[in-house]
């Protein structure tokens, strides 16, 4: 059976799936068709409902609930990774909520996050998450919201840390930061969803165990990374989050909807959006 799958070219995620994608593991039956994109890219077309297994954020996902279902492997959460808002100066709290800020995307949990700790500050340009620390240095934007590898590389740029806002989300709920996650369509049959599952997880375990088979993939899409910066991004974003939610992991994606329904984000009624574990 052939899926659409669809993830992002950053080391997580290809360290998650390389695995899969090459036929290392035992797939269960299943082939995949990649599309791979940035994650607002990914999040627009799961809106669009174009693929049957998607890397997406939590917040386009809360969206998505009646539509897919949240795999227990492969989601990205954890302390201390959470996006970071920089700017090219040390800024106070009503400069923040004035200044023109680069966000990687309206459905991000970066951009989520944001409206939490800063819901007076509207004036929010979406830019590639790639273009953000340029967009500042460049003077287009007062500040950017950034993730992924630009974490590891503002300081070298001249940027200075506004707030992390993985901290002001870990110290508000006492859990760790739900970011991105892996869905799968509603429409297929639950035992099939549950493969899939399971697939992603041996993929995930197959490249802790033999990291050496899928770093050539991981290579090729790191945009010239340097292996050093590769191994601290899958570090920071590859966990026991993403072998299995968890109690604690499933918990933590509860409360950011809870807390997205609380202050009229948004309106989820969807409750049974897990599926089922059978590993």
């Amino acid at each position: 059976m052939k899926l659409s799958i669809g993830f992002s070219p950053c080391p997580n995620d290809t360290f998650i799936f390389g695995a899969l994608v090459h036929g290392l593991i035992d797939t269960e039956g299943f082939s995949f068709e990649v599309v791979m994109e940035d994650v607002e890219a990914l999040n627009q077309r799961a809106f669009a409902g174009t693929l049957d297994i998607t890397k997406l954020s939590y917040h386009a996902f809360a969206h998505l609930t009646q539509r897919y279902q949240l795999l227990n492997a492969g989601s990205a959460l954890g302390n201390n990774c959470g996006p970071l808002l920089v700017a090219k100066r040390p800024m106070s709290t009503s400069e923040i909520e004035a200044a023109r800020i680069a966000i990687p995307g309206k459905m991000t949990t970066a951009n989520f996050l944001l409206g939490l700790a800063f819901p007076k500050a509207n004036n929010r340009v979406e830019t590639l998450f790639s273009s953000i620390e340029e967009a500042v240095l460049n003077d287009s934007c007062d500040a950017g919201l950034i993730i992924h590898e630009n974490r590891f590389t503002y300081e070298q740029k001249g940027l200075v840390k506004l707030m992390d806002l993985g901290e002001y989300w870990e110290e508000t709920t006492q859990l760790p930061i739900p970011l991105g996650g892996i869905v799968v369509r509603k429409t297929l049959p639950k035992e099939l969803q549950q493969k899939v599952d399971r697939v992603v997880r041996k993929s995930i375990e197959f490249a802790y165990q033999q990291p050496e088979n899928v770093m050539p993939y991981i290579r090729l899409h790191a945009q010239a990374m340097e292996d050093q910066v590769m191994q601290a991004h899958i570090a920071l974003y590859v966990n026991q989050f993403s072998l299995d939610l968890g109690e604690i992991g499933r918990k933590a994606v509860t409360k950011l909807f809870d807390l997205a329904n609380e202050k009229g984000v948004l309106s989820i009624s969807e409750k049974n959006f897990f599926v089922e574990p059978r590993f």
